[in-house]
């Protein structure tokens, strides 16, 4: 079964949702605004065609309201600057994407108030899901993309397997770590390249020209990879209790291998 089939953020708006647990993602899109609306803006200064309609998407909006947040800076940097130029203000198109597990249903409960606050602009907003790694809009649709915290994630496993075709071993890590042997981490490497290349062939079908992409995104402060990671500690933490739940399988089909008094031996790796 396809990542993108599976993959998703804990559900609905309780304590332990993504909702209630995401301060990270909201304090970055919090700090990277000025890039935004200096994007926005920039728009102004270029030749682009929106037709009366402003189109925008959100990629990896998951289920919080920092895609509003997000929106909402768009939608005032834009009536600012149409103010300035005493140029008609668009009705705006917003488009919410992500994988289709995600708890679209939570998020669309935020889009009353939201458009309240908005009450004398023209908003339209729906769900695009989808893989971001492939096309989700017509041909030079969009006038703005903007994603956070996304794009570093991968569309699948990497294969980790050498020239030989054997299996490569990162042995107790789920990540890239200072333990990770070369070949693995070069494994990530062209699985990301792969993943970014796609992504940016897409959004050059789809934006219009001269349109604007804002990607914020994790990276590492050294091409190093040994060195330890800058925010090793929930990966760390997730690998630890998946080797744990590893040990216990491990433990327990022994012990029933045991019961059955079947001499027999099992191996398990990682």
């Amino acid at each position: 079964m396809d990542v993108k089939e599976v993959l998703f953020m804990n559900k609905g708006d309780g304590e332990n949702s993504y909702a209630q647990n995401s301060p990270f993602t909201q304090r970055v899109i919090e700090l990277s605004k000025p890039v935004l609306e200096s994007a926005v803006q920039s728009l102004f200064g270029e030749e682009v065609i929106w037709n009366k309609v402003f189109n925008v998407a959100d990629l990896g909006c998951a289920s919080n309201a920092s895609t509003f947040s997000v929106m909402s800076s768009v939608i005032e940097n834009v009536q600012k600057k149409c103010v300035e130029l005493n140029a008609p203000i668009p009705e705006f198109q917003l488009y919410l994407n992500d994988l289709p597990g995600n708890d679209f249903n939570t998020l669309f409960k935020g889009l009353s108030s939201f458009a309240d606050r908005y009450n004398d602009a023209s908003l339209f907003m729906m769900g695009a899901p989808g893989s971001f790694y492939g096309r989700l809009f017509p041909t030079n649709s969009l006038q703005l993309v903007h994603s956070s915290y996304g794009v570093h994630w991968l569309s699948k496993v990497p294969k980790l397997t050498d020239e030989a075709g054997l299996p490569l071993i990162n042995k107790g890590k789920i990540f890239i770590s200072k333990t990770s042997p070369v070949a693995v981490k070069e494994a990530y490497l062209r699985q990301f390249e792969e993943d970014f290349s796609l992504f940016l062939k897409s959004r050059s079908q789809e934006m219009v020209p001269n349109g604007r992409l804002v990607l914020v995104f994790n990276g590492r402060p050294s091409a190093d990879f040994t060195r330890d990671y800058c925010y090793p500690i929930p990966w760390e933490s997730l690998s630890e209790a998946i080797a744990a739940m590893v040990s216990e399988v491990r433990s327990n089909f022994q012990s029933f291998l045991s019961s059955l008094k079947l001499d027999r031996t099992l191996t398990l790796s990682f």
